[in-house]
């Protein structure tokens, strides 16, 4: 007997017998199938097909996928002595999970394919009826990043490049190195919206299947859609870090710890107990949370942490314009938060009307965010978390600006973590009503109005005096957004 290793098991071989162990469960309900389990030891009789097998389990012969004996991940586990639990987890993310739900859906959509008459075929219902297995990508899309940083890590050591190369080599797989192989589940899941659109153009509206296929591009391309936003959300979460490390006195988690966006900040009046004094604030609204912060009296870019307010337990109450019986004050483009539980309420003065339609677009829109991430488990791992911390130490610190508990970062400290210097308005907002987020300037100070009256009485030195100092003023640049696009071979 003659020992050779496979990419995910081992493959034994001897005269003619092959017996090669299986990585995953496969279930079938098909008659020419092979079911078997985990760890199973099978023979195979016929390898001549490179994604079907023929095989033998004790007196039960059937076909089999070839790729459940193959791939890196089984011969990464048992090399405990270079792979930890976490790093294999980083590296592969929940490609597993990807491939059971191919298995099921590929074999539905062969069930669905005509072979006498294709052109009979019905493939729309078979996406329809899968659309909610598909989120599963998002997880693998958004970790993606981080598989490839961790395997660059690894690759700077020649015994990682030559165990991946051996495991390639020894499966016969095509020239490509393993970061290529884990890139395939994103060309994947953007491939379906252009393959469908093909599948429409090509197929007459008065085909059985014709208005299935437009609901499965359309089910597919709100699928790719959220995928890349969400993508871009965590490709800005170092942006939020750092805004968070410009705000001096912060107290409590951090944004991250709950938040992945920010969806709306400005300045408004709040009063936030019966008979309480109004106070000016300026108010960043994420999801599940609300971060209330005051401006420096000097300083007007930098901002103090006042608390937060859990939008998690909070509803929103439009008011009228007149007076409220509960604060005992006239209101004018006023609304309400509102605990459920507590009975608090915190209520706010906008400026305009138009701001005050902006803010409750903002809480509507911070709730469907919300719930469309509950529904597909979105969540930013540790790992990310950790990352955006890392990038945040990187940061060169403000001269000249001490606080026992933040320092801000380099001047000027952004008012908006994605837009320096500018609000962000959900959409539907024409560009056009953006407001930009900049501090008038401030009247000449008395003391130097009286030093240049005084100027004749100090003609006989030698420099005049300092001049005004004018107030900075935020910068309404905006930052570069890195929008997530994965496009297949």
């Amino acid at each position: 007997m003659q020992w050779i290793r496979g990419g995910s098991g081992m493959l034994i071989t001897g005269d003619s017998i092959v017996s090669a162990e299986a990585v995953w469960d496969h279930v079938t309900m098909a008659n020419r199938e092979l079911a078997f389990k985990a760890g199973d030891v099978i023979k195979v009789l016929d390898a001549s097909n490179k994604d079907w097998w023929w095989g033998q389990i004790d007196d039960e012969e059937g076909w089999f996928p070839a790729s459940f004996v193959r791939g890196y991940l089984k011969q990464c586990r048992k090399r405990r002595d270079m792979f930890s639990d976490e790093q294999l987890k980083v590296i592969f993310g929940n490609i597993e999970d990807i491939y059971r739900f191919q298995m099921g859906f590929v074999r539905d959509l062969e069930k669905q394919y005509n072979n006498d008459d294709p052109h009979l075929s019905e493939i729309g219902p078979c996406f329809l009826e899968h659309q909610d297995g598909f989120w599963i990508y998002s997880e693998y899309c958004n970790n993606h990043l981080d598989a490839c940083m961790e395997l660059s890590k690894l690759m700077k050591d020649s015994r990682y490049q030559h165990f991946f190369e051996a495991c390639r080599l020894l499966q016969q797989m095509i020239d490509i190195a393993i970061d290529g192989f884990l890139l395939t589940p994103v060309q994947k899941i953007c491939k379906y919206p252009l393959q469908l659109a093909e599948l429409l153009k090509y197929t007459a509206q008065d085909h059985s299947d014709y208005r299935y296929v437009a609901a499965a591009l359309a089910v597919m391309r709100n699928v790719t859609q959220q995928i890349n936003e969400r993508k871009r959300r965590l490709e800005n979460i170092d942006k939020i870090a750092q805004w968070q490390a410009s705000v001096l006195d912060w107290e409590g988690e951090d944004i991250l710890d709950r938040s992945s966006e920010l969806i709306y900040t400005g300045e408004m009046a709040w009063i936030y107990q019966p008979y309480g004094r109004n106070q000016q604030r300026v108010f960043f609204l994420f999801d599940h949370q609300m971060v209330l912060c005051k401006k420096d009296l000097i300083r007007r870019d930098i901002l103090y942490y006042k608390g937060r307010i859990d939008m998690d337990k909070y509803e929103v109450v439009d008011i009228e314009d007149g007076r409220d019986d509960d604060f005992n004050v006239s209101m004018k483009n006023a609304f309400k938060l509102h605990n459920k539980e507590t009975e608090e309420i915190h209520l706010f003065f906008a400026k305009k009307l138009e701001e005050k339609i902006r803010w409750l677009r903002a809480f509507r829109e911070e709730r469907k965010m919300v719930q469309e991430d509950e529904k597909i488990g979105f969540e930013i791992s540790e790992n990310q978390k950790r990352q955006a911390a890392m990038t945040v130490r990187k940061v060169p610190k403000q001269k000249g600006v001490t606080s026992a508990r933040s320092v801000p970062p380099s001047y000027p400290p952004p008012q908006d973590p994605l837009n320096q210097g500018q609000y962000l308005v959900p959409d539907g907002i024409a560009q056009s009503q953006v407001f930009e987020f900049t501090e008038p300037k401030r009247s000449q100070s008395p003391f130097w109005q009286n030093f240049s009256r005084a100027r004749i009485f100090i003609s006989v030195w030698p420099s005049p005096p300092p001049k005004t100092l004018e107030p900075n003023c935020l910068s309404s640049n905006p930052s570069s957004i890195i929008h997530f696009l994965a496009v297949g071979p």
